[in-house]
């Protein structure tokens, strides 16, 4: 007997991509759209402008965060595992003589 937040056997758990951890995701499209807070010169980092150096913190800015989105809301090996189950589909059975017709 499976619980009321299980699957019955054989069957995949149903994939939700409503984590509120995916709100993360919004982050790194949303601050390089705020040009006004980097658009200066100063402060300088190894000759280079503000404006530009500090868009390449966001592109590290944006794989920290997928990162972190991923690890937090990926699938647990066992649920990994009943998905791959339920792909695969039911075992086959013997042969007919009429060729499964």
């Amino acid at each position: 007997m499976s619980s009321p937040d299980t699957p019955p056997a054989g069957v995949a758990p149903r994939r939700s991509d409503r984590s509120p951890w995916n709100w993360l995701l919004v982050v790194p499209i949303v601050v390089p759209l705020l040009v006004p807070l980097y658009d200066h010169r100063d402060p300088q980092l190894f000759g280079w402008p503000f404006f530009y150096w500090v868009q390449l913190v966001f592109v590290a800015l944006g794989v920290l965060t997928t990162a972190l989105v991923y690890r937090a809301t990926r699938r647990s090996p066992e649920e990994r595992a009943a998905a791959r189950r339920a792909a695969d589909g039911p075992p086959a059975g013997p042969p007919t003589r009429d060729g499964g017709r």
